[in-house]
């Protein structure tokens, strides 16, 4: 049946955020700390976002595109795949002319924050770890805003990072 609290135990996601755009903080200040993962136009990103990503599933919280990105915090997936609403908005930056609400094209999750590491891990400290060198955040030319990460990297960093795992109840299960 799965864990009570609705948490997956096995699916994991790494999502990049440029700070000046959507911190990690801007979560948290979200009523419930919960907003929508919108704007990806990445078509392999999409078909995660889409096919995917479930309710229940962690993801680490990634700033990008700053002097020394990091992993930041933590969050879990609260709803899943649905059509962005903002790809039909010609005021948002990430309006497409070509998607419709019959012909949606883009998809977005929502997410909820859940805790800050208690420092942020910067892509050289993820090189230094013999379990994290392997991301694919880290992979060159890899640019995709939504990836997926294996349990032991997310144990890991949650280790490294010093936030004991939300995703694991007091029993250890």
């Amino acid at each position: 049946m799965g864990d009570p609290t609705g948490i997956s135990q096995e699916r994991f996601w790494l999502m990049k955020s440029e700070p000046d755009c959507f911190s990690f903080d801007d979560l948290a200040a979200r009523p419930d700390g919960i907003e929508s993962w919108d704007g990806v136009r990445n078509f392999k990103a999409r078909n995660l976002l889409r096919d995917e990503i479930r309710v229940g599933d962690g993801v680490l919280f990634y700033h990008s595109s700053i002097a020394e990105p990091a992993i930041v915090g933590i969050a879990r997936v609260v709803r899943s795949g649905y059509p962005d609403h903002t790809a039909l908005d010609p005021r948002s930056d990430h309006f497409d002319p070509k998607a419709s609400p019959e012909h949606p094209i883009w998809y977005m999750v929502d997410v909820q924050h859940v805790a800050p590491l208690t420092h942020p891990l910067t892509r050289d400290d993820l090189r230094r770890h013999p379990v994290l060198a392997g991301m694919e955040v880290l992979r060159k030319g890899n640019r995709l805003s939504v990836q997926p990460v294996t349990a032991e990297q997310w144990r890991t960093v949650l280790e490294v990072g010093g936030v004991r795992d939300p995703f694991v109840n007091d029993s250890g299960e």
